[in-house]
């Protein structure tokens, strides 16, 4: 199977699919891409504007889900920000918080207001 998402005028992501590989006569990404478009086209209107995305993110750095945004300049779907503070790595195309999470073995949340890791503790 291959994968497609819906963008909405913001490049947002708003539907997926799922085509099948026949559909798109069995070709690699990216030859499959045009054959994928034009099938969702069909299906849901020829003024939909769809992009193929990689369930393994073999392309476009990850696998676009509801509300990533994608950018055509990078050629890369990014998730929803997480946090205010958090910054885009664009060599990954994942947000990040501005300090590592501590990695000694326990959990943590993210605090916004504190700007820090805040340890889970187990009641």
């Amino acid at each position: 199977m291959a994968s497609f998402v819906e963008l909405d005028s913001h490049n947002i992501v708003i539907r997926g699919v799922a085509v099948n590989n026949d559909t798109i006569d069995n070709l690699p990404f990216p030859e499959s891409e045009p054959v994928g478009v034009e099938f969702c086209k069909s299906l849901y209107g020829q003024d939909t504007n769809w992009v193929q995305t990689s369930y393994n993110a073999n392309f476009r750095y990850n696998y676009a889900g509801l509300g990533f945004t994608y950018d055509n300049v990078a050629d890369a779907f990014i998730p929803i920000k997480p946090y205010p503070s958090w910054l885009l790595n664009t060599q990954i195309y994942q947000w990040q918080a501005p300090i590592p999470m501590p990695n000694d073995g326990k959990f943590y949340v993210w605090d916004e207001t504190t700007q820090n890791w805040v340890e889970i503790i187990d009641p």
